[in-house]
């Protein structure tokens, strides 16, 4: 392992880098105002502190857009695991956040916060489909806990979107139509989508008010997400004659061996294709009178999944397709494996329907300026059906049914602000409140729902208050020093499970436990120090402190295996808050059409929250949200961005990090010290090149990288397959042709190259795109 001063070194060369390099980014007349392809027409909506990005219009000219998320792919040390187009599990993450680390992530739309605080893994994402990609107006990032107006599950970062206000009276619509050809073990398919909006805005010359509405579908066919392996049992392995006889499965010697035996388990089929469909209507009332604003957003996001058609890659000696039989047996390349036919080949149906409703108002006070948001995001409908195996999921068989509700969040702030002097002071209050209930029984009919008898209920609240203050003052023309405070009281309440116990007195009866109330604050500072230096040059220093506290789903949600202990996936509601201190250090650089910034950062986190596997008393492998007791993360960023140079017409935004990021000390698992922690790549490089070759011809080339990470959390397991978090290379194209003033079409297409990327699920392979467009 580098020593730290090693590190540190490494860091400074690529600062040095960062100071002669030539190629740069945003130009803006104010050498202070460090912000990274800074738009001139349209300020950033959140405060810049740190590294901070904003992205609009050009920006998203140069992308394949098929989810909102997809428009800030290029951003510099930044990702989201969009798995395919419509994934409901896209996770966005900053610099070293794990990918399932979805609570460090603040999302808002509009200044509306839309991030999942229910829980923090894959399956608790921002609600990106809130809004489609066409109604975002501005994409504005800042990364890491740097004001102290946001709580600390900005310890990754914060994204707000800005969507397209009614200005003026338009009429718009847009047509999307893709497909992937997919080949993969004994998958061969082209899987087809679409995606349509329409809307309108209202907004009269000399009217205070304005409206804007849209609908949208998005009807897709995805790659499977996983594949079914064969089951190994030691003391079948080498009996080959003990089961049925078959052929077709794929012996894959790059996947991951079986734990406790150095055996690869083959691939025999798949899980079937994800058929979503996305449907959503939003509707946004403006009310403008001199210094007073008014803003209601109404949209409701119709989520349907189904996975009914998963595919047997395995033969019998007829030649008829094998799902398994009764003797949960099978003989392939001379041994035997186990294959149950309750738990392989499921089908399901999934259905998640939620809106969001806010309010903002903005307006001067006896000399402040006040800005009140108030917010909720309710689950109207939540839940899964899933059959006991292939033969119970034709027959409408057996399942198992999960749903959840009263499950959402409120939230709401006030800010005050005000300028006196030299000073820009600002003040306030926030808070939410973040609820669930989530029960799963086993059924008679998985497909009706019937039958049902409750396995489990887990149920929690969260709540948070948090007060601020900040002053920005301004020290000479070239020096702002901006002073930050912030304080938040949280509370963890009305948190238990009930699950029925399945050994000893109480076998077959529900039992339940419940959780005491708890209580926690946190007071962190925060600082940042920025100075145009002249001739182009400008710096920023940032220092914070921030404390993010357990989410209800690592508190409570979870479920017991028939002894009472935890099983997998489970939780802790004992778990300690997240607390970190960070740095982050800047320098920009114009030269002309180019400008240049270079971005140095650290993070320390005490009681880092993450769920990973380990050994129970009774030597059981779980998997449960456990405090690791330090990690430490340390980096240098190079961004550049190109205005018509080399030639007229050409613009290029480009980025690069290397990350180091390692678990330091775990108690729990000594192992992991000293190893580079699970799905952070060492290096990430994003590029997108727009070329306006004529008036209405526009050509682009988008390019993706990730080095190689590790999959798990001792840094045992590398490699390029399924169940693995692999390299990614991604090579994109696009062309936009304006036909007409105000009629638009789109061609392109996504992984040219067909490189077979895993995030233990595949990525897609080559994808192509045509899309139309038209406003009125």
């Amino acid at each position: 392992m580098p020593s730290f001063k090693r590190a540190m070194l490494r860091v400074s060369l690529c600062a040095v880098a960062v100071a002669i390099a030539h190629p740069a980014l945003a130009a803006d007349d104010d050498d202070k105002d460090i912000l990274v392809i800074g738009q001139k027409d349209a300020p950033i909506s959140i405060e810049p502190r740190g590294l901070s990005v904003s992205l609009g219009q050009d920006q998203f000219d140069g992308v394949n857009a098929f989810n909102t998320e997809d428009l800030i792919k290029y951003a510099p040390d930044f990702f989201v695991r969009t798995r395919y187009i419509g994934d409901n599990n896209a996770v966005p993450g900053f610099r070293g956040t794990h990918s399932a680390q979805s609570a460090r992530s603040l999302v808002m739309v509009d200044g509306f916060v839309v991030s999942n605080f229910l829980g923090n893994s894959f399956g608790f994402p921002p609600a990106w489909g809130i809004v489609s990609p066409t109604e975002v107006k501005q994409f504005d990032i800042v990364y890491g806990p740097y004001s102290a107006r946001y709580p600390g599950n900005s310890m990754g970062g914060i994204v707000n979107i800005s969507t397209r206000a009614p200005d003026r009276n338009e009429a718009f619509g847009t047509v999307q139509t893709f497909v992937q050809p997919y080949r993969q073990y004994g998958t061969r398919d082209d899987f087809y989508g679409y995606a349509a909006e329409a809307g309108f805005a209202l907004k009269g010359d000399n009217s205070p008010f304005g409206f804007r509405a849209s609908v949208r579908r998005l009807r897709n066919d995805s790659q499977p997400m996983q594949y079914y392996q064969f089951g190994y049992s030691a003391t079948l392995y080498d009996k080959p004659n003990d089961g049925t006889p078959v052929t077709g499965a794929y012996a894959d010697p790059a996947l991951i061996p079986v734990a406790g035996a150095n055996v690869v388990a083959p691939v025999i089929g798949d899980y079937s294709s994800v058929a979503t469909r996305q449907d959503q209507v939003r509707a946004q009332l403006r009310f403008d009178h001199g210094e007073f604003h008014a803003e209601a957003l109404f949209t409701y996001w119709w989520n349907r999944e189904e996975t009914l058609h998963p595919k047997t890659y395995l033969r019998d000696a007829a030649g008829n397709p094998f799902y398994g039989d009764a003797t949960g047996q099978a003989s392939f390349g001379g041994h035997t494996y186990t294959l149950n036919p309750t738990s392989s080949f499921r089908l399901g149906l999934a259905a998640k329907d939620e809106w969001l409703a806010g309010l903002k108002l903005e307006g001067p006070i006896a000399g402040f300026d006040v800005r009140a948001n108030l917010s909720t995001l309710r689950f109207d409908r939540q839940e899964s059906r899933s059959s006991g195996g292939y033969a119970a999921g034709i027959a409408n068989g057996a399942g198992q049914v999960t749903e959840q509700g009263p499950t959402g969040w409120y939230t709401g702030d006030l800010i005050v602000t005000r300028t006196l002097g030299s000073h820009d002071i600002a003040f306030g209050v926030n808070g939410n409140l973040y609820e669930t209930d989530q029960s799963v029984f086993d059924t008679t009919n998985w497909r009706a729902a019937s039958g049902r008898t409750q396995r489990t209920r887990t149920f929690g609240r969260t709540r948070t208050i948090g007060v601020f203050a900040e002053d920005v003052i301004g020290l000479d023309a070239d020096t702002l020093l901006t002073l930050g405070l912030r304080a938040d009281w949280w509370r963890g309440y009305d948190g238990g499970l009930t699950a029925r116990a399945t050994s000893g007195a109480q076998a077959g009866q529900l039992v339940m436990q419940r959780y005491a109330a708890r209580t926690e604050t946190a007071l962190n500072p925060k600082l940042a120090l920025k100075r145009g230096l002249g001739d182009g040059w400008a710096a920023e220093l940032s220092l914070a402190l921030a404390t993010r506290f357990p989410t209800v789903g690592e508190l409570f949600q979870g479920s017991l295996n028939g002894d009472g202990s935890f099983n997998q996936n489970s939780f802790d509601p004992n778990l300690k808050p997240e607390k970190s201190r960070d740095a982050n250090f800047l320098l920009r650089k114009r030269f002309g059409p180019v400008t240049l910034t270079g971005s140095l950062f650290y993070q320390r986190i005490r009681d880092a929250i993450f769920s990973y596997v380990g050994f129970n008393q009774a030597g059981v492998s779980t998997s449960n949200f456990k405090n690791i007791d330090l990690t430490r993360q340390y980096g240098a960023e190079l961004i550049a961005e190109v205005r018509d140079w080399p030639a007229q017409g050409l613009d290029i935004d480009a980025n690069a990090a290397w990350i180091n990021v390692e678990t330091v000390r775990n108690r729990a698992d000594r192992n992991s010290e000293g190893v580079q922690f699970p799905r952070i790549p060492s290096w990430r490089l994003n590029g997108n090149l727009r070329w306006r070759l004529l008036p209405s011809l526009q050509a682009v080339i988008g390019v993706r990288f990730a080095s190689r990470p590790n999959t798990d959390l001792d840094g045992l397991q590398r490699g390029d397959a399924y169940g693995y978090t692999s390299e990614l290379f991604a090579l994109d194209l696009k062309a936009n042709l304006d036909l007409a003033k105000n009629l638009r079409l789109a061609a392109g297409v996504n992984n040219l190259t067909n490189d077979s990327a895993w995030v233990f699920h595949p990525y897609p392979q080559r994808t192509f795109l045509i899309e139309a467009g038209i406003k009125l």
